[in-house]
Parts: C-alpha cells; structure tokens; sequence
C-alpha cells in the first residue's frame, strides 16, 4: 500500500512543476518534500523523477502513479461532498478565482445572496486571469474558477474538470472620439479606422489578446499597442482620456450607462462565454452547488437590469 500523502506530493509535482513550488505550496521544506518523494520511490520500487538540467521531471512510471492519484482524490472529494450534504448547516470555505470583471458584475451580488442563505459558509475570492486560474483549480488552490472563452479561441478542458456556461458577454469596439462622432461604414470600416492609433489590449499571452490581435489583422492592419494591462478599468479609462482605442465587455459597465462611445463588432466575432469551472470530484459539493446557483442568479438579474 504506497503512502496517501507522499503521492499527493508527487501530483503536486506534476501541477507545479519544480520542488520549490510544491514546498512553498504546502509551507515544506524543499529537503522535506525530496525526502519525501525519496521514500515513495523506494516504496513503489521503481525511479519516479529524473534530473533535467536543475530541475527534475516525471518518469512514466510516475505519470501513471499519478493518474491513480487523481482518480483516488476526485472520490474523496466525492466523499467530502456526500458528507457536506448530509448537514443542514453548509460550513466551511469556499475559495473562487476570477477575473476582473467577472469579479465586479457578478460575484459581489453573488456573495451578497451566499450570504443570506448560508450565513456560516466562508468564501474567499482572488482576482486571477483565467490562464493562471485553471492550473490552480487542478492543483487544488481553489474550488471554483469563473472563466472567459473568447469566439475562435476555445480553451482546453481537462477531463478532470466540468465547465458549466453561465452567460454571453457581448464585446464592443471603444472609440477615443466623442459620443456623438458618426459611424463608421459597418464594424470593419470602423476597426479599420483606427489602424494609426494607439490601442490598449490584455498582455501578450492572454486569451483576449490573441483575440483582439486576430480581429485588428483579419480587418487588414496591425495594432499599434502602447498599453498593455490586465485592468480592464484601466482600458476603460485611457479612451476615456483619448489615449487609445480598446474592446469592451459590457461586464465592464455593470449596469451603469457607457461613457465612451461604442460601436459593435463583426457577427461571430462580438461574443464572448462566461463559465463556471470545478472540479469533477467536487462538482456535487453544497457549496459549489450553492455558489454556481447564486452567481446564476447573479447573472439573471444583471440581465434583468439591461
């Protein structure tokens, strides 16, 4: 019978991908945890990490002691879920991962109605981009991961995780000119329009970056981009000022009226998918149930609102 914690250490491993991380991770040692995984070696008989340059990767042998270790921790959270709903006081924590405007629009009203129904239920939130947020939601730093999937950018869905959509945000193209400027000759013409300007997009790397840059050079140009931030308020804010040209989730106004001038994007291309993401094994949990439902709720009333 191979040690529970040490094949944990060693999917830990594989998620995090160097020993430093995994000790820092779980407040060990990195002597702790290659102690560690030196036992589990000699318990199952076979090498499990092989040196690669400073760092150590995974031998197949590993790999599948690993997928094992998968299959055993989704029926323990299983477990965990079974027994939370077996009380009628939902308790505990509950951690979400989201990105900023997800995180403005939705979750606040969506803590407000946890709140009132499970007043002993403990949420912790974090703003992370949905790239960084997936890998922690494998690894187990979180339990539930808001994500954005951007149209002809569809993104990876491990098997061990299940996608739940909650909403379509459609996208805008933000003029830095005034409101009452004329349209352009349909979305292309106006994208095309502000090919000399600058622009404001999401990092290189992003989903909405690869997004934005594909629509600039399918209209015939490539963007001049002088700012690049995560902060979609920032966006937000230099056309505002007439520092750039930027596209604009409606999330961003969260109800209140624009206050820049908008103009819409080519059909296929003006969309993007507002998901919840867990994890398969806790998917059934009370309280990733309740939070999925309120932040379902969360996204009716802002339509309501619209």
């Amino acid at each position: 019978m191979f040690d529970l914690h040490r094949l944990r250490l060693l999917r830990e491993l594989k998620h995090r991908g160097t020993l430093a991380a995994v000790a820092t991770a779980l407040s060990y040692a990195p002597s702790t945890v290659s102690q560690q995984l030196s036992q589990l070696e000699a318990e199952v008989g076979v090498r499990l990490l092989e040196p690669v340059g400073r760092r150590v990767r995974l031998t197949a042998q590993a790999e599948i002691l690993v997928a094992h270790t998968e299959a055993v921790l989704e029926r323990l959270e299983r477990a965990e879920a079974d027994i939370a709903a077996s009380l009628t006081d939902l308790t505990g924590t509950l951690r979400i991962a989201s990105f900023q405007t997800a995180a403005l629009a939705l979750v606040p009203t969506a803590l407000g109605l946890l709140r009132d129904r499970h007043p002993h239920l403990r949420v912790h939130v974090t703003h992370m981009e949905p790239e960084a947020a997936l890998p922690a939601l494998q690894a187990r730093d979180f339990d539930l991961v808001l994500t954005e999937e951007y149209p002809g950018n569809p993104n990876p869905r491990p098997a061990e995780l299940e996608q739940e959509e909650l909403l379509d945000d459609r996208l805008h193209l933000a003029l830095p000119t005034p409101a009452g400027a004329p349209d352009a000759d349909g979305p292309t013409a106006a994208l095309r329009s502000l090919a000399d300007h600058p622009w404001v997009m999401e990092p290189e790397g992003t989903a909405a970056r690869h997004w934005a840059m594909t629509l600039c050079r399918d209209a015939g140009f490539e963007p001049d981009v002088r700012f690049e931030t995560t902060d979609v308020l920032l966006h937000q804010r230099l056309v505002e000022q007439k520092h750039a040209a930027a596209f604009l989730p409606d999330l961003v106004w969260s109800g209140r009226t624009p206050t820049v001038s908008l103009r819409p994007l080519p059909r296929g291309r003006h969309t993007r998918r507002i998901s919840t993401v867990v994890r398969r094994g806790g998917s059934r949990h009370p309280a990733v149930l309740a939070c999925r439902d309120a932040l379902r709720r969360a996204a009716g009333h802002r339509s309501g609102q619209a």
